[in-house]
């Protein structure tokens, strides 16, 4: 049975289409996550000549890769911002990509609202070429922590869902080895940004295409409830009036199975055993 869509697909890519035009003043999230795949990708030694971007809402990624002399082909949920980088409109969990397609994919800033994720990995898995690799960026668990207690303080007993489910570290990387993604590793970093006020908290998750894409679509916030999380958000602030809201990045990185791959040891082939390793020495 065909489970239900948990974001609305539609209404995600119009919310990527309209952030194009003041993208650039609300990008620091994208740009922390870019930045750091970028420089995982600078200590792996292979060419990987053919890259697929996923994620394109400007054009950092495939000109950092361009000038490492990759050939490159974008992604994105989002029509105009496919279109404004040359690339293909297409969702992670539909992949419109032959198999073995591509050395290296990378996917930014979106995963975090995909509806399939295991599908989506499934398939960036699939599109590579063996000993390709996948690398991903994307906020999960622990996001926006003072945001979700501010709003279900404005709604009262009956809060309605306004922040995306997240995924957390831990079920990220059982996620890659379920995919079938060779030495996967999944690790995460916070990042913490301060504002004064809730509401350009807001401004920028909106201007990042961050906004809420649930297709369940909850109501839209009464004056009285937005005010109500404003004045909670605030008490939350430091002695500089300014309220430190957290960003949890999650980073994952796996290859396509290949035979020139290094094999764990075979079980009970080690010289040394456990015990003789775990005594302590005189």
């Amino acid at each position: 049975m065909t489970q239900p869509d948990i974001f609305d697909r539609s209404l995600r890519a119009r919310r990527r289409d309209r952030m194009l035009a003041r993208f650039a003043d609300h990008d620091f999230l994208y740009r922390a996550m870019l930045d750091e795949l970028l420089d995982r990708l600078v200590d792996v030694q292979r060419d990987l000549p053919e890259a697929l971007v996923i994620g394109c809402p400007d054009a950092s990624a495939r000109t950092a890769l361009e000038a490492m002399g990759k050939r490159v082909v974008c992604a994105d949920p989002g029509f105009a911002a496919a279109h404004a980088q040359r690339g293909v409109q297409a969702e992670e969990d539909a992949l419109p990509f032959a198999d073995d397609s591509f050395d290296l994919v990378v996917a930014c800033g979106t995963l975090d609202s995909v509806n399939d994720l295991p599908g989506a990995l499934i398939l960036m898995r699939r599109v590579l070429r063996p000993d390709g690799l996948m690398l991903a960026a994307f906020t999960g668990a622990g996001t926006l922590p003072r945001l979700r207690a501010a709003l279900m303080a404005g709604e009262g007993d009956r809060p309605a869902q306004h922040i995306h489910p997240q995924v957390d570290v831990r079920a990220a990387g059982d996620l890659l080895s379920r995919a079938g993604f060779a030495m996967p590793v999944a690790d995460s970093e916070t990042l913490t940004v301060r504002y004064g006020d809730m509401l350009r908290l807001m401004h920028d998750l909106r201007g990042m295409g961050a906004g809420n894409a649930l297709a369940s679509h909850p109501p839209a916030l009464r004056r009285d409830t937005l005010m109500g999380a404003a004045q909670h958000f605030a008490a939350a602030a430091d002695a500089d009036g300014r309220t430190a809201e957290q960003m949890a990045i999650l980073y994952l990185s796996g290859w396509k199975p290949d035979a020139s791959q290094p094999k764990p040891a075979r079980r009970g082939s080690g010289n040394i055993s456990l015990a003789d390793a775990l005594k302590r020495k005189d």
